[in-house]
């Protein structure tokens, strides 16, 4: 008798609304699992913990054979020698990548994100005050709020210009961040490539006018970064600037969303966090791992790695699958399928990675995400689903809703 191997298809529009019984199948039955378009996958906590904590393995894609079914000639050739963010932290190895970091997080402190706080308060703030004016009984939870915070408040850390290019800003990162995906199709490629040129061109004009006047922000303290002598060069500023852009932006969208669309579905932690805000901290880390806005990481191996029983080839692309890790019940007990806010392992989740690639904007992630759920939550703690078809984002890595519409049925506390 042939056992047919299980396919792992995460563009399944059912995988995208509930992917969380496949990941747990894959889990139990095939946690080294060897993709159709070539790449391995790997679903335990254990396997993908220790895969994002080698330091022996890569992010630098020339370093990986590009499987067939994802080589493409024209789009090679369409990319020409554009960097397309290959400076950008996260697409480097050491001593590339350490010697970054080290720049940014020099003027990237906790004490800079905790600033924020008073900022991203207002912004809340102010979008409700907007959104309720506008309707005061249905609210959109992405389009009033989620969306709009993390864009204003990357911009006021960096000390972009106010204006209109904010706004085309956004839509440029929009068409960016669906290159994380592993397949695009032509018109994405394209549409991702134009808004790479125009948001480079813009960043650069922006660098020449931060240079003549220079202020009390991230993008100020980054021209001025150094370290024994060492400063970031324009295209290393310029991507870390896209950088934070498209990665920081579309999680903490994500974040929001899916941590508001868990707590509607689970209504008694709900009611717990926002009569308790001292549950703030460790609620945000159980959303994380709950439901976390980035489901994969990718390595890619320079020898042969055994896991799992299984060989995985040199230059290899690996991806880790955080969101089936967070889920794993070997790490976090026969209730890891369960929400809750007190869980006291909560932190342990990897829904920002993991290693020395551990997400630089944890932090601020965490920072929006406490203040916006924070506030949904106590000033309307009778939110509710509208019961409208919930519609996904359609991404394989930053998986989320385009909209969260809920009603407001009751009256709202001020």
């Amino acid at each position: 008798m042939v056992v047919e191997q299980p396919v792992f298809n995460p563009f399944d529009p059912a995988f995208a609304a509930d992917p969380y019984p496949t990941l747990a199948d894959f889990r139990e039955q095939e946690p080294v699992h060897f993709s159709p378009i070539g790449t391995w996958i790997l679903f335990r906590y254990d396997d993908v913990l220790r895969v994002l904590r080698d330091p022996t393995l890569s992010v630098e894609d020339a370093k990986a054979d590009i499987p067939p079914a994802l080589q493409n000639a024209e789009r090679e050739e369409l990319t020409g020698n554009r960097s397309s963010g290959s400076r950008a932290m996260l697409n480097l190895d050491p001593p590339d990548h350490h010697r970054l970091r080290r720049l940014v997080a020099k003027v990237f402190t906790p004490r800079v994100v905790e600033n924020l706080r008073p900022v991203a308060q207002q912004l809340v703030d102010d979008l409700l005050h907007d959104a309720l004016a506008r309707d005061a009984h249905v609210l959109d939870i992405i389009g009033d709020v989620a969306f709009p915070l993390p864009f204003a408040v990357i911009s006021d850390l960096l000390g972009m210009p106010e204006g209109q290019d904010r706004v085309q800003l956004r839509t440029w990162s929009g068409d960016l961040v669906k290159t994380l995906d592993p397949v695009l199709t032509d018109e994405e490629f394209v549409t991702a490539l134009a808004a790479g040129d125009a948001m480079t061109a813009y960043v650069r004009e922006v660098l020449v006018w931060k240079r003549a006047h220079p202020a009390d922000d991230l993008l100020s303290a980054l021209l001025a970064a150094e370290d024994e002598g060492d400063r970031l060069t324009e295209q290393e500023l310029i991507d870390q600037v896209l950088l934070l852009f498209v990665a920081g932006h579309e999680t903490t969208v994500n974040l929001i969303g899916n941590g508001m669309l868990a707590l509607m579905r689970n209504r008694a932690e709900l009611e717990r966090l926002a009569d308790d805000p001292t549950l703030d901290v460790n609620a945000i880390d159980e959303l994380l791992r709950y439901d976390g806005p980035v489901t994969a990481s990718r390595r890619i191996t320079l020898v042969d790695v055994e896991i799992g029983g299984r060989t995985i080839p040199a230059r290899s692309f690996v991806l880790t699958s955080l969101a089936s890790a967070n889920r794993d019940v070997e790490h976090f007990g026969p209730t890891a399928g369960t929400l809750d806010l007190g869980r006291p392992n909560a932190g342990e989740h990897v829904a920002f990675g993991g290693g020395f690639h551990h997400c630089l904007g944890a932090a601020l992630a965490r920072l929006e995400g406490q203040v916006a759920i924070g506030s949904l939550v106590r000033r309307f703690p009778d939110i509710e689903l509208t019961g409208e078809p919930l519609v996904y984002n359609g991404r394989v890595v930053l998986r989320g809703l385009t909209r969260l519409p809920v009603a407001l049925a009751h009256a709202h506390r001020s």
